[in-house]
């Protein structure tokens, strides 16, 4: 059977790379981002099923998505919540109370958001898969990332838990943990694109190697680097 897979931030990045992998393992990829021109581009490109934008920030648009999800579908296989932001990489002190509020329900909230949204269709299925995309940032420190990386480390720790609240249902969650690539982020935070040689596809082999295992195994976190970086101590 076909497994119905729903990716936010969709239209560039690690999430049009993930729905590209998914369509060619022969899934029905549902795609969605803010920007639907973008979107609908990325969606003939890699051959989606359904694209539609919505705002990862407002529980309203994750309530329509369920709507649009169950009444098109039915069902919810696989749930990967890719869609984030910097907003603004720079020192705390620096930072306006709308740019800490607006990048916490980025990448925080937003993940919080769409759990909430599909687990109680998950859990009448008493099967399902949650992928949520943190960062790096969630496990090292680097001056200017500190708000960005208490958002990710909330994404790893919250997907830790959301796991022991759907695991007496077969629903699996887990993390991913990237390091940089060059996927356009570094550019919308206006501090220059990078060379990194990891690459938005490498990620997306990874989010579907764990929505491929076996529904008996769960990856619970895993960390991707590049292999050009260095932490040490890592």
């Amino acid at each position: 059977m076909k497994r119905i897979v729903l990716i936010t931030g969709a239209s560039s990045g690690y999430g049009k790379a993930t729905a590209k992998a998914f369509k060619d393992n022969g899934d029905t990829v549902i795609m969605t981002a803010r920007n639907a021109e973008r979107l609908e581009e990325a969606r003939k490109e890699v051959g989606g099923d359904l694209a539609f934008s919505m705002d990862v920030t407002n529980p309203a648009d994750w309530d329509r998505a369920v709507e649009t999800v169950k009444s098109t579908y039915g069902r919810l296989d696989i749930l990967v919540n890719n869609a984030g932001g910097g907003i603004a990489i720079k020192e705390v002190s620096e930072f306006s109370t709308e740019e800490i509020d607006a990048t916490i329900k980025l990448n925080l909230n937003s993940v919080i958001y769409g759990c909430r949204a599909f687990a109680d269709m998950m859990k009448e299925q008493k099967s399902g898969t949650m992928i949520n995309i943190s960062s790096v940032c969630a496990r090292q420190c680097w001056p200017t990332w500190s708000v960005y990386a208490a958002a990710k480390a909330g994404v790893l720790n919250f997907s830790k838990g959301m796991y022991l609240e759907m695991q007496p249902h077969g629903v699996r969650v887990s993390c991913v943990v990237p390091s940089s690539a060059s996927t356009g982020f570094q550019s919308a935070c206006g501090i220059g694109e990078t060379t990194d040689r990891l690459l938005p596809e490498d990620i997306a082999e990874t989010v579907l190697y764990i929505a491929n295992l076996p529904a008996r195994a769960v990856v619970e976190d895993v960390t991707v680097w590049g292999i050009d970086k260095q932490i040490n101590p890592l």
